[in-house]
């Protein structure tokens, strides 16, 4: 074993959200979760990773976690990097999720694997500075964290610490900066939305009459929630360095009527008045009014009257292992493949 240490954060809340009432999203089940981060470090103990720093979780997630450890110990095949939870008493709020990552900055981790949705990957970003993150889909939309098994996300995440592989490894995502009445207040990693909902409530977004704009970084047509109407109107690749402006309207007077998945199980017809991409480094003044903003998906800020919003699209968001380049590489350079001797 080396040094190395991955942190992990895994939101026992992702997955859980009102639009499974709403719409027709499953529920992601916390055991699945632990066994999840259980399937992470087999593949970090493959590349020689010794210890995950792992926030607390619960609603089961934790235990789910040990009884795999103790039910499979010595079974994995490789010797499972040392396990380590971070001594915090949590509130449930994203404000453990700050303290974990701070503590796991403090410990030097080399990445930080991220089991949640958009949300949870936000924050994390938001307090992580430039240590990769390797976002792991458990959430409800989804258009950020990829669906990976974890297994392998643990090898790519693994080849990095170990410094097996480098910058190939890695890609730097898009940001969008959001600032309320001049002061830098938070970010989006996917979108941001100006909705007529004057509540945050139950956080969740998926009524699409209350949508009146939305700055989006990326959109992709296989993609579910408010990026997917830039994916269905003018897909707008990870890698592109630009975004889009939408702003909506009654679908009946619209020039354009769009139907797309806004959640799981929902199709939603929506009206968009104007689209018009964004460059980098260009900001977005957002209209005024009362409501609230949403941050990939969630609603996170209310607003009043005389509010004022601009949204910034950059190109300096966080540091991701990109598992499929690394994996790749790894795969050409043969970082998996012993030679038999002569």
């Amino acid at each position: 074993m080396t040094s190395a240490s991955i942190g992990v954060i895994a939101n026992p809340a992702s997955g859980r959200d009102v639009r499974r009432l709403g719409a027709g999203a499953s529920v992601f089940d916390n055991a699945e979760k632990g066994a999840m981060v259980y399937r992470l470090m087999v593949g970090l103990g493959a590349t020689g990773v010794g210890r995950v720093v792992m926030m607390p979780a619960g609603s089961g997630l934790s235990e789910a976690l040990r009884r795999m450890l103790r039910g499979r110990e010595g079974t994995a095949g490789v010797e499972l990097p040392e396990l380590e939870l971070l001594p915090m008493r949590l509130r449930g709020t994203a404000e453990d999720t700050v303290e974990a990552v701070g503590a796991m900055l403090e410990r030097d981790v080399a990445a930080i694997a991220v089991l949640g949705g958009d949300g949870t990957s936000r924050v994390v970003a938001g307090c992580c500075g430039d240590v990769p993150l390797c976002p792991i889909s458990t959430g409800t939309n989804n258009a950020f964290p990829e669906l990976r098994e974890s297994t392998v996300v643990g090898l790519a995440a693994g080849l990095v610490a170990t410094r097996s592989l480098g910058k190939e490894a890695l890609r730097r995502e898009k940001i969008l900066r959001v600032a309320v009445n001049g002061e830098n207040t938070t970010c989006a990693l996917v979108d941001v939305a100006r909705t007529r909902e004057p509540w945050i409530g139950a956080r969740a977004l998926w009524r699409p009459e209350a949508v009146e704009e939305a700055v989006i970084a990326f959109g992709e047509p296989r993609a579910v929630g408010l990026s997917a109407l830039a994916g269905l109107l003018d897909p707008v690749p990870r890698h592109a360095p630009h975004g889009l402006h939408l702003i909506f309207g009654d679908p009946a007077s619209a020039p354009i009527r769009l139907r797309a998945p806004l959640a799981p199980g929902l199709m939603a017809e929506i009206g968009v008045l104007e689209r018009r991409p964004v460059a980098a480094g260009e900001t977005v003044l957002l209209e005024p009014g009362p409501g609230s903003l949403a941050l990939d998906g969630e609603r996170e800020i209310e607003l009043g009257a005389d509010d004022v919003v601009e949204v910034t699209l950059e190109l300096d968001g966080p540091v991701v292992v990109d598992v499929e380049a690394a994996m790749r590489e790894a795969a050409r350079r043969g970082l998996l493949a012993e030679t038999a001797g002569p």
